[in-house]
């Protein structure tokens, strides 16, 4: 719920109105968040990278484009799966960057002696091919500012 606080912030700061369509597990019921989010008049949405969520990028956005709602990711790995665009850290580089730290305990270092760092490497991904199932015409300056385009 933290992420949905945080994007309704720059939401209401940039006065947009966001809608939560909460899913819950073990058996998250996808088809009904859509339906909520058809007869909301939803115009796009983002799918946070929750423990519920991120196991099912693929069915995500087969019903983004089934119901023909852009949609966000928060990883580049969903995009790839058929998702519209995300724009987020670097995995890998977070991977690394975590493998320090595990390091650095495991040589005795304390925890709360270890600085906190923030994510200094970012990537935009977008998928071409969904932008096209949602007959969306990506901007050339878009285009050029991304770090990946799938096509």
């Amino acid at each position: 719920m933290r992420a949905f606080k945080d994007y309704d912030a720059a939401g209401r700061a940039l006065k947009i109105q966001l809608q939560s369509l909460e899913v819950r597990g073990p058996n998250p019921d996808f088809e009904g968040a859509f339906r909520a989010a058809v007869k909301g008049r939803v115009r796009a949405l983002i799918a946070t990278s929750t423990t519920v969520l991120v196991p099912y990028p693929r069915k995500i956005a087969d019903l983004a484009i089934k119901n023909r709602l852009p949609l966000m990711f928060e990883s580049s790995r969903s995009v790839e799966a058929g998702g519209l665009l995300s724009y987020s850290s670097n995995e890998p580089e977070n991977f690394k960057r975590a493998a320090y730290y595990v390091d650095r305990i495991l040589k005795g270092a304390k925890p709360a002696d270890l600085p906190v760092e923030q994510p200094t490497k970012f990537e935009f991904v977008i998928n071409l091919k969904t932008a096209k199932a949602l007959g969306l015409t990506i901007p050339p300056l878009m285009l050029t500012r991304a770090t990946k385009v799938i096509k």
